[in-house]
């Protein structure tokens, strides 16, 4: 087994620790508050080919060193929710886990990316325990309603369509008005939550 090969070993585990942890917390957060506010989870390894290119993307050489220490989101895992208020619930629970350590947060939808991606990013260390010692790898955890994983999808699409050449400003003005109507569909969407809690209490 080469280098590269034993560090992307390392991520798989990562990533089952990682995929295990948030299945306890989220269990956990269910049990204490008597709902389920994930719609589901998804988690991936990138794979050789994209982390090369990213390397290249960032000019620096292939090798292990660069890959452990300047790509954090090799392993993924995204946390689709009903609300806007879940999404802070979850980042929540995720922040009070003994297991994960949070290195930096980045909120999307408080402060949207310019093109109107809205999102909240955690990125994290995650604990391996090796047969004679505990290991860290980065992982980054993306938390987003259904709108939000709607648009991102749709923007993720199109940038694939045009790969390399230039996205015409018409494309990402209408993208960007979308990411607006997304943004007024979660809200309203968090106000008929709120109604509807009213109401649950009252019954």
């Amino acid at each position: 087994m080469n280098d590269i090969e034993q560090v992307m070993e390392k991520y798989q585990f990562g990533k089952q620790m990682l995929e295990t942890e948030i299945d306890i917390l989220l269990k956990e957060f269910v049990a204490e508050h008597g709902y389920n506010p994930v719609e589901h989870v998804k988690s991936r390894i990138k794979t050789k080919r994209s982390i090369m290119e990213k390397l290249e993307r960032k000019e620096l050489e292939h090798n292990t060193y660069n890959i452990v220490n300047h790509i954090d989101d090799i392993i993924g895992v995204r946390i689709i929710c009903s609300f806007i208020t879940d999404v802070y619930d979850i980042v929540s629970t995720i922040s009070q886990s003994r297991n994960i350590i949070v290195k930096e947060r980045k909120d999307y939808i408080t402060n949207p990316k310019e093109t109107g991606y809205s999102s909240y990013h955690l990125n994290v260390f995650v604990p391996i325990y090796l047969k004679n010692k505990v290991e860290y790898v980065p992982a980054e955890i993306q938390v987003r309603t259904v709108a939000m994983d709607f648009w991102a999808s749709l923007d993720h699409k199109i940038q694939y369509k045009f790969d390399d050449t230039k996205m015409p400003d018409d494309i990402k003005d209408e993208l960007y008005g979308y990411s607006l109507a997304i943004k007024e569909l979660d809200e309203r969407m968090a106000h008929l939550n709120e109604l509807m809690k009213k109401y649950m209490k009252e019954l």
